[in-house]
């Protein structure tokens, strides 16, 4: 399978530039371009299996890497099409909030918290359709630490190309609050009724 870019519509937004805008997505286009090329070499050495086995594998270590960078670069930058819009307090998502978190206001700041981790990484809101529960987590590399086979609800890159030709390391709190100022809430919460809907 060959992958493609996902084309995003994300309007101006307010404390991220355009030009972080641009070269992120410059990044996300990297990802995609080396998944391919990945895939390709895996299926040329694997001609002769043998004696490319030791190229293949490395070759298939990367992958994850480059697919799980691919594939939650998609999870980020489509929370800002639309546009921002706020949460809805009375949503099933915030119910579910309420319910699994202590509340959406002491969750959020929580999840801000987790976003300061220090180093760089990824803060990550899942639904575990096994359990039925929220589960959110810290991840430094992409391609270690995902939660298998749980469905991203909310993902914000921590890695500092996010934020950097706008604040510095030690302004990237600001980079959170713009993050979740241009949030539009309503593409996570139909994250969420979609993983709920799958049960």
């Amino acid at each position: 399978m060959t992958y493609s870019e996902k084309q995003f519509s994300i309007p101006e937004l307010q404390g991220i530039s355009a030009k972080t805008i641009e070269e992120h997505l410059k990044l996300y286009a990297g990802y995609v371009k080396h998944l391919n090329l990945i895939q390709d070499k895996v299926a040329e050495l694997s001609a002769d299996y043998e004696k490319n086995a030791f190229t293949i594998g490395e070759l298939r270590r990367r992958l994850g890497f480059e697919f799980d960078g691919m594939r939650n670069h998609e999870y980020y930058f489509e929370q800002f099409e639309g546009g921002a819009a706020a949460a809805e307090k009375d949503s099933d998502f915030a119910k579910k909030i309420d319910a699994d978190l202590g509340g959406f206001d002491a969750w959020l700041t929580g999840f801000k918290a987790l976003a300061m981790t220090r180093g760089v990484g990824w803060a990550v809101l899942y639904f575990d359709k096994k359990t039925g529960q929220l589960v959110q987590t810290w991840i430094e590399e992409q391609h270690l630490g995902q939660l298998a086979g749980l469905d991203v609800i909310l993902a914000l890159d921590m890695w500092e190309h996010s934020y950097m030709l706008d604040y510095v390391p030690s302004e990237k709190k600001k980079y959170v609050e713009a993050f979740f100022s241009n949030l539009n809430w309503k593409v996570v919460e139909e994250r969420y009724v979609k993983s709920v809907s799958q049960l």
